[in-house]
């Protein structure tokens, strides 16, 4: 085989191997890109799920939170009404109370 065939075909070759190696390397920089696209949208659906259960623990929280305020507000009305009930009941006796306080003062004074 004539050196000038000889060249011609190992220039073949590294222009072969050249276009592989491009070939290869665009294709794993398809690769690479492919998994950051993929990556980025697992994140963001990791986010949007994380959001979203932040959201129903805040919304579960804030019904707790209400129906302990409506029970608090619930044994506050029950407790005034007894504290009500009870000086209602004792008013005639406090009245009776000052009354003779007031009557002794004025005996004290004549």
């Amino acid at each position: 085989m004539p050196e000038t065939q000889v060249l011609e075909r190992i220039k073949d070759a590294e222009r072969e191997a050249e276009e592989i190696v491009a070939e290869a390397e665009d294709e794993a920089e398809e690769r690479i890109q492919e998994a950051r696209e993929e990556a980025d949208q697992i994140r963001a659906e990791a986010r949007e799920e994380a959001e979203a259960a932040a959201a129903e623990r805040l919304d579960d929280a804030q019904a707790d939170i209400e129906e302990d305020r409506e029970q608090i507000l619930e044994e506050g009305r029950e407790e005034r009404e007894s504290l009500e009930s009870a000086a209602e009941e004792r008013v005639d006796d406090v009245t009776d109370y000052v009354i003779d306080l007031f009557e002794e003062a004025v005996h004290a004074q004549t």
